[in-house]
C-alpha cells in the first residue's frame, strides 16, 4: 500500500541534484569586475579582446580573468581600486565605440556555468542604484506623426501630379488639402486611400474649394503611441548602455511610463542628463537673400528666425532637410585643421541622398545645424499627477558655407568643448526619441542600505524557516521532521528556478519567499492532521497513512489554486515590485506542492513502508 516503485526515488534524487546545481552559485561570492560591449553596430571579437588585455598589462592592472563571453567581453579583477583603474584605461583606449561597464563577476565554477547555472540578480533595493520613473508626451509623438504626414502627402501630391490650391495643418493634427476642382480632390483621395490606409478622410466645399481633411484614426492614434513607446525604450537603453551600465532593468508601465533601474550606480547625475534629453538635430539652408530681416524684426513667408549661441539671429528657410532620424553614427573628434571639437556624422541612404542633392545645389551658400532639444517643466497637481508644460530650445550650432557636394558623411564643428561634443555623439548615436521624456520620479538607494536590506531579508527567511522547522518536529516527530526536509528542499528549489530563469531577486520577492515558507508547510498540516484523524478514527497505521495524502490531496489542490490565480491577478496588474512578489509567489505555490505533495509522500513511504505498525509517532 505504501511502497515506492524506483522511478520515484529517480525522481528524488533527480529534483535533489537540480536543486542544488542550479542554486548553489547564489553562494559564490561576486568579485569586482568591468565588461565592454559593442556601441551601434561596433563588433566585440577576439581583436577587441586581445587589444583589452594588452591595454591593461601596459596600465599594470592586474587580470584575474578576460574572456569573450557572448557578445561582450568580461574581465575579472582583485578590487574594487583595479575595477575603477581599468574602467578609464579601458574607455581612454577604446573611446565610444565600445562601452566599458563596472560589473560584478561571478565566481560560480566552469561546469556550472556549462549546465547554464548562474546566480540571481540583485534588485535595486538590495544592491544600491538609482530609480527613475519617466513620462513619455503622447500628445507630442501624435503631433510629431502628423507633421511627418503633412509632408508626406504633399510629396505625394507633387509626384503624382495631382495640383491642388493649397495645404495646410490645423492645431489638432488634421492636414487640409484644398482642391479647384471634385475631380482632383476624388483623385487624391484615392492615392491617400490607397498609399496611407491609417488616414481618416472627410470631405467640404468652401468657397468654391473642394476640401479634403486628412487625419489619424483611432487606430492610427494608437498605434502611434505604441510604436513611440517602443522606440523611446530602445533609445533608453542604448543610451544606458552608452553610459557603460550592466544590467539595468527598463520596462514599460501602464501605456506612457516607463521605469528605468540602473543598479550600481552611486551618482545618478549623469545618468538623468543623458536619459532625460529629447535631443536631435535638424538641418536647414540659410536663406541668404533675407537676413537683413533678421535685425529688422521681419520674417518673410517660408523662413523662421534661429538664433545662434551667443545670441546673433538667423534666418533659415523653414523646410528641415533631414534631422537627426536619418543618423545611422556619431562619434566625437577634433578637427585635423584648427583642433577643435567637431562630431563626424554617419548619414543613412535616405539623409546621404538629400544632402548630396541639397548640396550640389548649393554651392558657396550656407547650411545651418540647428540643435533642438525640449525642455519640461514639471509640477503636480493635488492628486499626485504630473502636470507637464513643455518648450523647445533651438540654437545653431554652426553655419558653414557649402565648399563642395557632400554625401554620406560630414563634420559638426562650433562647440564649446569636447564634452559637448560627446554628449551629443552619444544621443545622437543612440537615436533619437520618438518623443519626449520627463522624468516625474526619482529614487536613489545607496549601496550601504542595499546590503541592509540583503542581511535583514535574509534574516527574515531564515527565523521563519527555523521556527517553522521547530515547531514542525516538536508536534508532530518524525512527520515533522519529513515536512522539514520538505521544507528545506522548497527554498532550494525557489532558489533554483529563479538563477535559472535569471530573475531579479528585490525586498517583495524576499516577503513572496516568507509567504511561501509558511505556505509550503501548511500542506503537510493539512496531510498530517488528516493521518491524525484517521488514527483516532481507528484506522491501521499503514491505512491511515494512504487515507491521509489521498484525502488531503483535494483541499490542498483547491487552497493553492486560488492563491495561484491572485498571484496571477497580481502580476498581470501590478507594477514592477509587485511583479517580483507575483513570481516568486507562484513559483513557491508551484515547488510546495512538489515537495509536500510527492517528496515527503515518498520520504514517509521510505521510512515507514516497509515495516509492520502498531502505532505512528504523529
Amino acid at each position: 500500500m505504501n511502497k515506492n516503485p524506483a522511478w520515484k526515488y529517480l525522481a528524488v534524487v533527480l529534483i535533489v541534484a537540480f536543486g542544488l546545481i542550479y542554486a548553489s552559485p547564489n553562494l559564490y561570492q561576486a568579485e569586482p569586475g568591468v565588461q565592454i560591449i559593442g556601441a551601434r553596430n561596433a563588433v566585440v571579437d577576439t581583436t577587441i579582446l586581445e587589444r583589452a588585455k594588452s591595454v591593461l598589462s601596459s596600465a599594470d592592472v592586474p587580470i584575474k580573468d578576460i574572456r569573450l563571453n557572448g557578445e561582450k567581453i568580461q574581465v575579472r579583477l582583485a578590487s574594487e581600486d583595479d575595477q575603477i583603474l581599468a574602467q578609464n584605461v579601458l574607455k581612454a583606449d577604446l573611446k565610444d565605440l565600445y562601452p566599458v561597464a563596472l560589473a560584478d563577476m561571478p565566481t560560480t565554477p566552469g561546469w556550472m556555468q556549462s549546465l547554464g547555472g548562474a546566480p540571481m540578480y540583485l534588485g535595486l533595493d538590495l544592491r544600491g542604484g538609482v530609480h527613475f520613473l519617466m513620462q513619455v508626451d503622447m500628445d507630442a509623438a501624435e503631433r510629431k506623426a502628423n507633421a511627418d504626414y503633412y509632408e508626406d502627402l504633399r510629396k505625394k501630391l507633387r509626384e503624382e501630379g495631382v495640383r491642388l490650391s493649397g495645404i495646410t495643418q490645423r492645431d489638432n493634427g488634421a492636414i487640409v488639402v484644398r482642391f479647384k476642382t471634385e475631380e482632383l480632390r476624388e483623385q487624391a483621395r484615392g492615392l491617400f486611400a490607397r498609399d496611407y490606409p491609417e488616414l481618416v478622410a472627410t470631405t467640404s466645399e468652401n468657397n468654391n474649394s473642394f476640401v479634403l481633411s486628412m487625419q489619424l484614426s483611432e487606430a492610427g492614434v494608437s498605434e502611434t503611441r505604441k510604436a513611440a513607446l517602443k522606440k523611446n525604450m530602445l533609445a533608453i537603453r542604448n543610451r544606458i548602455d552608452q553610459l557603460g551600465v550592466s544590467e539595468p532593468v527598463i520596462q514599460q508601465q501602464g501605456t506612457d511610463r516607463i521605469v528605468v533601474q540602473l543598479p550600481g550606480v552611486k551618482d545618478p547625475s549623469l545618468a538623468k542628463d543623458i536619459l532625460g534629453k529629447t535631443a536631435t538635430l535638424q538641418v536647414h539652408l540659410v536663406d541668404e537673400d533675407n537676413q537683413a530681416s533678421a535685425a529688422r524684426g521681419r520674417v518673410p513667408t517660408g523662413s523662421k528666425r534661429f538664433f545662434f549661441r551667443d545670441s546673433r539671429p538667423i534666418i533659415l528657410k523653414s523646410r528641415v532637410l533631414y534631422s537627426g532620424d536619418n543618423i545611422v553614427d556619431a562619434s566625437a573628434g577634433f578637427d585635423s585643421q584648427n583642433g577643435g571639437p567637431v562630431v563626424n556624422i554617419t548619414l543613412d541612404a535616405k539623409g546621404s541622398a538629400v544632402n548630396s542633392d541639397v548640396t550640389g545645389e548649393n554651392i558657396n551658400k550656407r547650411m545651418a545645424v540647428v540643435y533642438v532639444e525640449t525642455v519640461a517643466d514639471t509640477r503636480f497637481d493635488e492628486n499626485g499627477d504630473p502636470i507637464i508644460k513643455t518648450r523647445e530650445i533651438k540654437e545653431v550650432i554652426t553655419a558653414p558655407v557649402i565648399r563642395q557636394q557632400l554625401g554620406k558623411r560630414f563634420q559638426i564643428s562650433g562647440l564649446d568643448s569636447s564634452k559637448e561634443a560627446n554628449d551629443i555623439a552619444l544621443l545622437l548615436r543612440a537615436g533619437s526619441l520618438a518623443a519626449p521624456v520627463y522624468i516625474i520620479e526619482e529614487r536613489t538607494v545607496g549601496p550601504s542600505l542595499g546590503a541592509e536590506n540583503i542581511s535583514k531579508g535574509f534574516k527574515s527567511v531564515l527565523y521563519g524557516f527555523l521556527a517553522v522547522l521547530v515547531f514542525m518536529i516538536v508536534y508532530y516527530r518524525v512527520f515533522g521532521a519529513v515536512a522539514s526536509f520538505a521544507l528545506m528542499l522548497n527554498l532550494v528549489l525557489i532558489v533554483g528556478v529563479l538563477s535559472l530563469l535569471q530573475a531579479t531577486l528585490t525586498l517583495p520577492g524576499v516577503a513572496g519567499l516568507v509567504l511561501t515558507v509558511g505556505m509550503a508547510v501548511d500542506a503537510n498540516v493539512l496531510i498530517f492532521e488528516r493521518v491524525r484523524e484517521e488514527v483516532k478514527n481507528g484506522a491501521p497505521p499503514q491505512s491511515a497513512i494512504h487515507q491521509g495524502y489521498g484525502n488531503a490531496f483535494s483541499t490542498i489542490f483547491d487552497a493553492n489554486l486560488t492563491t495561484l490565480i491572485a498571484a496571477f491577478v497580481l502580476f498581470n496588474f501590478g507594477t514592477g515590485p509587485i511583479q517580483g512578489f507575483a513570481i516568486t509567489l507562484c513559483i513557491g505555490i508551484l515547488t510546495s506542492m512538489l515537495t509536500a505533495i510527492f517528496v515527503s509522500r515518498i520520504l514517509v513511504n521510505l521510512f515507514y513502508g516497509n515495516r509492520r505498525l502498531e502505532k505512528l509517532a504523529i
